[in-house]
């Protein structure tokens, strides 16, 4: 980064740590070999992905075996959706039509998914797709306006004898809100145990932990789920992901979404992308030796910028995150500055050191439109169209902050004054 300029954008997307390049760097040196192949090239290779493997299963709490390695988090959240659909074709003997493709007709008796309406586009899109096809049927549970949380009693209410998949982010990318995923997927669990008497499909678990890794302990074994979602550069690792499944080759299914050679025990064809997958382990453990200082500096770092703003600006801001009875991943800042004219897009663009976003970056091209998420939480429409997404890094610090407000002062200064020469 330039010293002209702070990101603050770190929920879209982190750069490489150096001993993450480093590890890149090193493995297509000297780790070329096919992971597959028996001769000395490929053992190292191979050697490397198990290293790596290893790394990823200690910092989610899980066993290295239960890591697949995918080109990222949508491809892994599609995977599990696919995977949830077709275990229901295969298991619920009320199911018709060809057991391994899914239903030939528009059957009255499909897959059932439960969700939250402000999950990543990577599970609500593939789930809004299906269901136009009428091969699925899916809940959208609301969020709460009070907590911006999804509520367990509203999961609860919404599962079917059908439902087959309950999948919730373990926090929301634009405010930073932590979803009670151990609190859900344990009522739902109690839900299985009576689904296994009754000879009604087992509800597969899922939580997508692509913003809390390396900002908060994730542990699939506490968390309760059957698949947990991994993405390398949330976290300053390369961009690519992993799916981890407890039980994988026990009791948890996973069905490939390709085909070809039997890399990843058939689960995920394709010849490893052996640098990538050394940077990913590497980046997993930095993560694995340094979350407690990360988790502190960045919470440290967000709070000051918080107070920093009320300072600055007063009663004119407004954070659309911080609700009573929900808490935050800790670099996650999400604010409107209230006014008019001071929509987030304009006033970045005024901006003249600050990177920063006023939303999930899948949704950039919507920028004129306030979040969907924002209003699904209960904040007005006014004040969600003035919204900035600041979320700081490892090594953001309180220079770079005075730095931003500085920018920000000179930027509302700006409009408030284009606006007055308007009326």
């Amino acid at each position: 980064m330039s010293k002209r300029s702070v990101y603050l954008d770190y929920n879209a997307t982190t750069p490489l740590e150096p001993e993450v390049l480093t590890a890149i760097q090193a493995a297509l040196q000297s780790a070329w070999g096919n992971p597959s192949s028996s001769y000395e090239a490929g053992k190292k290779a191979k050697a490397t992905i198990d290293t790596a493997r290893a790394s990823i299963a200690q910092m989610v709490g899980g066993k290295k075996e239960d890591i697949i390695f995918t080109s990222g988090g949508t491809e892994a959240n599609n995977m599990v959706i696919l995977t949830a659909m077709k275990h229901f074709w295969k298991t619920f003997p009320k199911a018709r039509g060809d057991r391994e493709n899914g239903p030939t007709q528009h059957s009255s008796v499909k897959p059932h998914i439960i969700t939250t309406n402000v999950e990543h586009d990577s599970v609500r899109l593939p789930l809004e797709a299906y269901e136009k096809e009428r091969r699925i049927d899916v809940s959208f549970v609301p969020s709460s306006k009070l907590t911006g949380r999804v509520e367990v009693q509203d999961f609860l209410a919404a599962v079917r004898p059908t439902t087959c998949l309950v999948t919730v982010m373990m926090a929301n990318n634009e405010t930073g809100i932590i979803m009670p995923v151990a609190d859900i997927m344990r009522a739902v669990k109690s839900v299985n145990s009576g689904n296994k008497a009754a000879s009604q499909p087992r509800i597969l678990l899922h939580t997508d932990a692509a913003q809390t890794i390396g900002k908060v302990p994730v542990d699939v074994e506490e968390l309760g789920v059957d698949y947990l979602t991994v993405v390398g550069h949330k976290f300053y690792g390369p961009r690519i992901g992993a799916l981890c499944v407890r039980g994988l080759r026990h009791d948890t299914p996973l069905y490939p979404m390709l085909y070809g050679g039997g890399q990843e025990d058939n689960y995920r064809p394709g010849t490893e992308n052996t640098g990538m997958i050394a940077g990913l382990g590497v980046a997993a453990s930095l993560v694995n030796n340094n979350l407690e200082k990360y988790e502190s500096h960045m919470r440290e770092v967000r709070d000051y910028l918080e107070q920093q703003l009320v300072e600055k600006f007063g009663d004119s801001v407004h954070f659309n995150g911080r609700l009573s009875g929900s808490e935050r991943i800790p670099n996650t800042c999400n604010v409107s500055l209230l006014g008019q004219g001071l929509m987030g897009q304009r006033v970045l663009s005024r901006c003249r050191y600050l990177q920063a976003s006023v939303g999930s970056a899948c949704h950039s091209h919507n920028i004129n439109r306030p979040s969907h998420i924002l209003l699904s939480i209960g904040v007005p429409c006014d004040v969600a169209g003035n919204a900035l997404r600041l979320s700081v890094g490892r090594h953001t610090t309180k220079d770079d902050i005075n730095l931003v407000l500085q920018d920000l002062q000179q930027a509302v200064t700006a409009i408030r004054t284009e606006e007055q020469n308007c009326n």
